[in-house]
């Protein structure tokens, strides 16, 4: 019935087991090699945006904060990606400034990614573009009733100018 397995037969499944544990254990440390490698290659873009912001390239320096976010989606270096790009869009400097564009990237970070160390950061910018805009919205109002209260005494002179002929 039952055959004892004799002490070679141990040995063919223990070196077996073994190599299964080794090439498993391999492809962990591969995987890790290549995660710093992206990582790396990552901090190297982030570097070069802050280089590029510096100089006043502020579309090169979004290019590499971009190139961050496809690199590295979901890792911790994506907050400070995204950190920058919002500072980016919101420089005084920036020709292309956008501050929606600004407040998306403040808000993506603060949801994505609660426990960055920039999320209190990036919160004071949301709330100062959050003020920001509604301060421009009234600001639209005021300019909208100065125009018609304009047109109001444009049109009382006319009616002034009528009655005095």
């Amino acid at each position: 019935m039952g055959r004892k397995q004799n002490r070679a037969g141990k040995y063919i499944h223990l070196h077996i087991t073994c190599m299964i544990l080794l090439s498993l254990l391999g492809c962990v440390h591969f995987d890790k090699v290549t995660m710093d490698s992206e990582e790396k290659e990552a901090r190297h873009y982030l570097l070069n945006s802050h280089k590029l912001f510096a100089q006043g390239d502020y579309e090169g320096a979004l290019n590499e904060n971009q190139k961050v976010l496809s690199l590295c989606a979901g890792t911790r270096l994506v907050d400070e990606a995204l950190f920058n790009m919002g500072l980016i869009c919101a420089h005084s400097g920036n020709p292309k400034k956008d501050y929606g564009r600004a407040l998306s990237f403040f808000r993506r970070l603060v949801k994505d990614y609660p426990h960055s160390p920039l999320v209190q950061q990036a919160k004071v910018w949301v709330g100062v573009l959050e003020e920001n805009a509604k301060l421009n919205q009234t600001i639209e109002k005021l300019n909208q009733t100065i125009e018609k209260s304009k047109e109001i005494d444009i049109e009382i002179e006319e009616k002034k100018r009528e009655k005095t002929r």
